[in-house]
This record gives structure tokens, sequence and C-alpha cells, in this order.
């Protein structure tokens, strides 16, 4: 979340930010914030001063009472319980008001960044990087939901049977080449000075609030029944909140963190073909990366993110393109985000297959994670995050582009880790 400082030092810019994000009533917004925080903040003052004076009386007490001065000595308490019960009311107001300022706060997206693009809608976004030639398939090639019932590697309807639309069963030589992915996407990984983790895939309510999925993207989320516990949309949460309550050392940064989950998102309301086949699952696999950083080189880092993945997706062969998300498209913790997509051949369309954002101190805010810089003084981290990759349409693709009438064939780069080279 954003800082009250920030917002109390750059309002106009605050307002600015939000309405290229199309946030609704941005100047209210902002103005709730700044009159919260400014009664907060006076009754902090009257609680402190209230608390002074009790204190005062209770210490005069003893005199008075050692120099034979009962009746003043009685009235001294009298005024000290009182000043006493006065500051543990206004206590609880304070602390009403801090936590009416949060979730005012929680309301408020983080502010883009100026390299931003105008634009409300995916179709506004910059393409930054885009490959000359687009692929071709012969007219009587499939789209890879065909493919995967042609050659019998992903089952639809067993999943559907055992647990419902979107989590499908991967079979034989569709279950390889989805390990193969995961290993190859981890060791590069690891050869890019990631540390790798396997973290839980639950998180708790105070997880997923320290990196912004809540409460924005609940109705997003699987949730326990009967516990505050949540199936994770993503390894960043579970990865990131590692250092959730954290001070960290300056020589402790940058810190560089992958690590392979299975994701779980609930899609409500996604149907149609956009979403058909491999396009939107409710489980899917993919590898996150992660850094924690110096303010300072937050944004070098983030191309350094982008350019691992973009080595990825020309390593696997797959024309793609990149596109710097605009105030309206980009997600609500992000300053920056890039969106890495691959052609679909047999779809004729783009596929999403990574995002890859710097949050600024968004999430480092509501996670209280720190660090000590050069001078021994505390400040807020830079935190990152980006897919590397999410399978599903990196699957999806390399069957389409890569069928011919023999089979699909399988990148090179998979090869060592599938032990085959061609799905038939």
């Amino acid at each position: 979340m954003l800082q009250v400082q920030f917002i109390r030092d750059n309002k106009e810019k605050v307002i600015l930010g939000l309405k290229k994000k199309y946030f609704a009533n941005p100047e209210e917004a902002v103005e709730k914030v700044l009159e919260t925080d400014k009664k907060r903040r006076e009754l902090q003052v009257e609680r402190d001063n209230v608390l002074a004076e009790g204190n005062r009386f209770s210490k005069e007490i003893g005199k008075l009472m050692k120099d034979g001065k009962r009746e003043e000595a009685e009235e001294a308490k009298q005024k000290s319980a009182s000043l006493k019960n006065k500051s543990k009311e206004l206590n609880e107001e304070v602390t009403n008001l801090e936590n009416n300022l949060i979730e005012l706060l929680y309301q408020i997206p983080n502010i883009p960044h100026e390299e931003v693009p105008e634009g409300k809608t995916s179709d506004d976004n910059e393409i930054v990087f885009t490959v000359d030639d687009l692929p071709e398939l012969k007219k009587e090639a499939l789209s890879h939901w065909d493919l995967i019932e042609k050659y019998d590697i992903i089952d639809f309807n067993l999943g559907n049977k055992v647990t419902g639309a979107g989590f499908p069963y991967y079979k034989g030589k569709g279950a390889k080449l989805q390990r193969a992915l995961i290993n190859f996407f981890l060791e590069e990984a690891e050869n890019a000075g990631y540390l790798e983790v396997q973290p839980p895939i639950l998180i708790n309510e105070a997880s997923g609030y320290g990196t912004g999925q809540l409460p924005d993207k609940e109705g997003q989320m699987y949730k326990l029944e009967g516990t505050d516990a949540y199936l994770i949309p993503t390894a960043e949460v579970p990865i990131t909140n590692m250092f959730r309550d954290t001070i960290l050392k300056l020589d402790d940064l940058p810190i560089k963190i992958a690590g392979y989950t299975p994701c779980f998102r609930r899609e409500a309301g996604s149907w149609g073909a956009d979403v058909r086949g491999l396009n939107r699952l409710h489980q899917f696999d993919k590898v996150e990366i992660v850094h924690i950083v110096h303010p300072d080189n937050s944004y070098d880092v983030l191309l350094q993110m982008r350019n691992h993945i973009e080595m990825l997706i020309k390593k696997l062969e797959l024309p793609y393109r990149i596109l710097n998300l605009c105030g309206g498209d980009i997600s609500f913790n992000a300053a920056l985000c890039y969106d890495m997509e691959v052609y679909s051949a047999a779809q004729k369309r783009w596929l999403e297959v990574s995002s890859v954002s710097n949050f600024e101190t968004y999430q480092a805010n509501r996670l209280k994670l720190r660090f000590k810089d050069k001078n021994n003084k505390t400040q807020l981290a830079h935190t990152l995050n980006g897919s590397a990759l999410a399978l599903p349409r990196i699957l999806a693709a390399i069957l389409e582009n890569n069928q011919t009438e023999s089979g699909i064939n399988i990148p090179k780069c998979l090869q060592k880790y599938t032990g085959f080279d061609l799905i038939s």
C-alpha cells in the first residue's frame, strides 16, 4: 500500500496516478486518507498529552502523602485515575482510526511509473518488441485441444469427472513434457543465480494481505472452509512473505529466489473460445522468480528479469512479443509491468505467458519489509516478481506450432529432460 507520508507530500501526483489507472473517485479517496490521518495524529497528540498529565499527577501522589497533604493527595489520585481513563478512551479511538486508515489505504492501488503508457484497455498496451514473422500452419493444422486428444497426452474429461472443469490430467508424454518444462525453467533460474525454494501452497490471511491478493482478489482464490488458509494463486505470495516483518542488512540485497508450485485460481465467470483447453485453468504449474532489491536498482533489475524470461522463450523457439501495460490494464499492485506473449499459430492469437512487475515499495509497506541503508537508517525495500514461466499456454503453443504430419516436435532445449524428440 502507499505510504501516508508519500500521499501527504505528493497529493496531486497520487491523484494523477490514480486517474491514469482509471481508479474511481481518486480525489475523494485521497481526501479520506488525509482527513483520517490528520484526525489520527491530532488524537495521538491529545492522548500523549493526557497520558503525560496523568503520569505527572501519579508522581505527585507519593510526595503529597509524604508531606502529610492527604486531601491534596486524594485529589491527585482522582485526577490521575480520570486522566488514565481518558487516555484509554483516546487510545481506543486512535486504534480505530489506524485500522480505518489501513482499510482506506488497502483500497488505493499503486501509482504507475512515468513509463506506463496512457490507455484504458489491453488494446492500448505499448508493444515494446515483436518478432518480424509469424509462423503459418497448413489448413489442416489442429488447435492444441484437438492435438492432446489425438495423441492422448492430456485428459480434460477425466479431470472434470474427478474434480471439475479446469483441472486436467497430464498423461504419458504429456506429463513428461510438463515435467521437462519445470526442470528446464528451474535449471535456467539456478544458472542465473536464483536460490530455488519449494514453498507451501497454502497461505494464511496475513500473507494474502502482505502481497496484495487480499482484499482485492479474494474472489479469485480458493479458501479452505473453517480456516483463514487459501490455496496460492502464485508462488509470489509464499516466497515474498518469507520476508514479512523483516529488517534486512544492506549486504543481504539483492535477494533472488525462484520456486515451482502448482497455482490455483477460480477464474470466476471465464468462458468461451479464448479460455478453451489449456488457455485458462483452475490449477496450473508455474515457476516464479522474485527479487528483493535496493530502491535505486529496481528498474535495472526489472529489465534483467524481462531479459531472463525473453531468453527462456527464445530457447523454446516460440514467436513472442513484449508489452508495456497501459494504466488501465496494469495490475492493482504494480508500478510498471511487462507482459510476455507467445503466438499460437493454430489459434492465430497471442497468449500471455508471463507478467514481470515492479511493485516498488507498495508490497514492502504492507509486509513491513525493510533494510538498513549505509547510514544505518531503516527504509522500505522494492519487490519484483515474474512468471518464468507459466506452463499451460507455453505448452499449448509448443504443441500447436511444432505439429507435423509425423507428430509434434519437441524443442531441442527440452529433449534432455523429456528423453524423446517427438510426440507421435
